[in-house]
């Protein structure tokens, strides 16, 4: 009974005002729904202010899940100060051309922003997001932030793994990788022009853009080479130091999708 301090009137009912404190965890079982939600919970309320969440589905149907991703997005949803992403897939795109009506109601769910897995073929990521931008465009929207993986490849055993993936890697892109006396040099030639395409096109869509710089390779002079990478991707976007840095996007929007 809690105790209620003296000279408190409770009137003729003299009723009594009683705290019963349950042990919840006694009731909420390991591995059932309502303990993997009370995990999930834990988790979303240790996020701090802006620290992006992306929730993915499983990779298949057969997988386990132990909880629906629209059920993730509703607990998210609880937690107002959890910055909510999802994932765009390019080659999704080229095999349905839906990709981007999966952008727009996840976007209604409340994703913020889009991570692409590790994109090689600029021509499927600029699909999706001319694609996306017409159809925002449309409902009268502002697009969500749309951030491109790139990943180097400094060998054919990087390549082949980058492929079980499940990225989409050209044919002439293969070839040269491949063939190259450099692979690591040539790989980062081609993500440093992807990263300058990519600017360029989402810049003439007005459509909001990052970059999200990765290694897939534990081999230090990959992930050296990674390093370098993601600084001079700095530069493209306009936060490089000093007289290095391009025009900022928001100074500078292209009028035309095509030309250098």
């Amino acid at each position: 009974m809690l105790q209620v301090p003296k000279g408190v009137d409770w009137g003729e009912d003299k009723a009594r005002l009683v705290v019963a404190i349950a042990d919840v965890s006694h009731y909420v079982r390991p591995g059932t729904p309502l303990d993997d939600e009370a995990q999930l919970r834990d988790f979303l309320t240790s996020r701090r202010q802006g620290d992006a969440t992306v929730f993915v589905g499983a990779s298949s149907s057969d997988k386990p899940v132990r909880t629906s991703l629209p059920r993730a997005v509703d607990l998210a949803a609880e937690h107002e100060h959890v910055t909510l992403g999802g994932v765009v897939i390019p080659e999704r795109h080229a095999r349905t051309s839906a990709e981007h009506e999966r952008l727009l109601r996840k976007q209604d769910s409340g994703a913020a922003f889009f991570v692409s897995q590790v994109v090689y073929d600029t021509g499927e990521a600029k699909n999706t997001i001319s694609d996306y931008a017409y159809a925002c465009a449309e409902r009268g929207i502002r697009p969500a932030r749309l951030i491109f993986t790139l990943s180097l490849c400094g060998s054919e055993k990087t390549l082949d793994f980058l492929e079980w993936l499940g990225v989409d890697v050209p044919r002439w892109v293969g070839n040269e990788l491949r063939r190259s006396h450099d692979t690591l040099e040539a790989s980062y030639e081609h993500c440093l022009a992807a990263a300058h395409e990519l600017a360029r096109f989402c810049r003439y869509l007005d459509v909001p853009f990052g970059f999200n710089i990765e290694s897939v390779s534990t081999r230090r002079v990959e992930i050296d080479a990674t390093v370098q990478l993601a600084q001079d991707v700095a530069r493209v976007l306009g936060r490089g130091a000093g007289d290095e840095a391009e025009v900022p996007p928001q100074e500078r929007q292209p009028e035309s999708a095509f030309g250098a």
